[in-house]
Protein backbone atom coordinates (compact mmCIF):
# COMPACT_ATOMS: atom_id res chain seq x y z
CA UNK A 1 0.00 0.00 0.00
CA UNK A 2 1.61 3.40 -0.74
CA UNK A 3 2.25 5.80 2.03
CA UNK A 4 0.77 9.11 2.83
CA UNK A 5 0.29 11.42 0.97
CA UNK A 6 -0.61 9.19 -1.87
CA UNK A 7 -2.98 6.71 -0.62
CA UNK A 8 -5.23 10.31 0.13
CA UNK A 9 -8.34 11.21 -1.57
CA UNK A 10 -6.55 14.83 -1.35
CA UNK A 11 -3.62 13.29 -3.89
CA UNK A 12 -5.95 11.60 -6.32
CA UNK A 13 -7.09 14.71 -6.97
CA UNK A 14 -4.42 16.94 -7.08
CA UNK A 15 -2.56 13.96 -9.56
CA UNK A 16 -5.71 13.77 -11.70
CA UNK A 17 -5.68 17.91 -12.22
CA UNK A 18 -2.31 17.72 -12.96
CA UNK A 19 -2.46 14.79 -15.57
CA UNK A 20 -5.28 16.89 -16.74
CA UNK A 21 -3.47 19.81 -16.92
CA UNK A 22 -0.57 18.32 -18.68
CA UNK A 23 -1.01 14.92 -20.20
CA UNK A 24 2.83 14.63 -21.59
CA UNK A 25 5.64 14.11 -20.23
CA UNK A 26 7.65 17.24 -18.94
CA UNK A 27 11.09 15.46 -19.53
CA UNK A 28 10.09 13.64 -22.95
CA UNK A 29 8.47 16.77 -23.87
CA UNK A 30 11.95 19.05 -24.01
CA UNK A 31 13.59 15.60 -25.66
CA UNK A 32 11.05 16.75 -28.38
CA UNK A 33 9.13 13.63 -27.92
CA UNK A 34 5.27 12.86 -27.49
CA UNK A 35 4.77 10.43 -24.43
CA UNK A 36 2.03 10.76 -22.15
CA UNK A 37 2.00 10.94 -18.65
CA UNK A 38 1.10 8.16 -16.13
CA UNK A 39 3.37 9.55 -12.99
CA UNK A 40 2.97 13.15 -11.47
CA UNK A 41 5.92 13.48 -9.01
CA UNK A 42 7.02 16.70 -7.01
CA UNK A 43 9.33 19.26 -7.96
CA UNK A 44 10.74 18.77 -4.48
CA UNK A 45 10.78 15.69 -2.94
CA UNK A 46 8.50 15.44 0.29
CA UNK A 47 11.45 14.20 1.93
CA UNK A 48 13.75 17.05 1.34
CA UNK A 49 10.97 20.00 2.60
CA UNK A 50 8.49 20.34 -0.54
CA UNK A 51 4.42 20.43 0.10
CA UNK A 52 2.86 17.32 0.29
CA UNK A 53 0.10 19.19 -1.41
CA UNK A 54 1.56 21.90 -3.79
CA UNK A 55 0.21 23.84 -6.11
CA UNK A 56 0.07 22.20 -9.86
CA UNK A 57 3.87 24.11 -10.85
CA UNK A 58 5.17 22.03 -7.70
CA UNK A 59 3.97 18.85 -9.52
CA UNK A 60 5.46 17.69 -12.90
CA UNK A 61 3.95 15.01 -15.17
CA UNK A 62 5.90 12.27 -16.13
CA UNK A 63 6.31 8.69 -18.14
CA UNK A 64 7.19 6.07 -16.11
CA UNK A 65 10.71 5.55 -17.24
CA UNK A 66 11.52 9.72 -16.06
CA UNK A 67 9.70 8.82 -13.20
CA UNK A 68 11.60 6.07 -12.62
CA UNK A 69 14.97 7.60 -13.37
CA UNK A 70 14.28 10.98 -11.34
CA UNK A 71 13.24 9.05 -8.36
CA UNK A 72 15.99 6.85 -8.78
CA UNK A 73 18.50 9.54 -9.45
CA UNK A 74 17.80 12.18 -6.94
CA UNK A 75 14.89 11.63 -4.72
CA UNK A 76 15.79 8.25 -2.93
CA UNK A 77 18.35 8.93 0.17
CA UNK A 78 19.39 5.09 0.62
CA UNK A 79 21.25 4.80 -2.56
CA UNK A 80 23.98 6.44 -4.57
CA UNK A 81 22.35 9.84 -5.90
CA UNK A 82 23.52 10.69 -10.04
CA UNK A 83 23.17 14.58 -9.56
CA UNK A 84 20.73 14.29 -12.84
CA UNK A 85 17.09 14.75 -12.66
CA UNK A 86 16.53 13.50 -16.29
CA UNK A 87 19.25 12.43 -18.76
CA UNK A 88 18.96 13.21 -22.44
CA UNK A 89 19.23 16.36 -24.20
CA UNK A 90 16.63 18.73 -26.31
CA UNK A 91 16.38 19.38 -30.22
CA UNK A 92 19.66 21.87 -29.85
CA UNK A 93 21.56 19.60 -28.19
CA UNK A 94 21.44 21.03 -24.81
CA UNK A 95 20.94 18.74 -21.54
CA UNK A 96 17.13 18.38 -20.20
CA UNK A 97 18.21 18.53 -16.45
CA UNK A 98 18.02 22.01 -15.05
CA UNK A 99 20.50 21.02 -13.05
CA UNK A 100 23.07 20.78 -15.46
CA UNK A 101 26.14 22.31 -15.16
CA UNK A 102 26.05 23.18 -18.39
CA UNK A 103 23.22 25.32 -17.59
CA UNK A 104 24.86 27.72 -14.25
CA UNK A 105 23.00 25.35 -11.65
CA UNK A 106 25.70 23.33 -10.30
CA UNK A 107 23.94 20.30 -10.20
CA UNK A 108 24.61 18.24 -6.81
CA UNK A 109 28.53 18.70 -6.90
CA UNK A 110 30.45 17.33 -3.80
CA UNK A 111 33.00 19.68 -4.73
CA UNK A 112 33.84 22.98 -5.74
CA UNK A 113 34.49 22.41 -9.47
CA UNK A 114 32.27 20.82 -12.03
CA UNK A 115 33.80 17.18 -12.96
CA UNK A 116 34.52 17.26 -16.47
CA UNK A 117 34.96 13.50 -18.94
CA UNK A 118 38.40 12.82 -19.55
CA UNK A 119 37.78 12.74 -23.10
CA UNK A 120 36.98 16.16 -22.83
CA UNK A 121 40.35 16.84 -21.07
CA UNK A 122 41.78 15.31 -23.68
CA UNK A 123 40.27 17.12 -26.51
CA UNK A 124 41.44 20.68 -25.01
CA UNK A 125 37.84 21.61 -24.30
CA UNK A 126 38.42 22.12 -20.57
Amino acid sequence: MAKWPYNTSKWQRLRAAKLAHAPLCYACDLRGQIVPAVAVDHVRPINDGGEAFPHLDGLMALCERCHNEKTSGIDRRDRAITGRRFKGFDAHGNPIDPGDDWHGGGGLRRTGKAKRPDRLRRSGYT
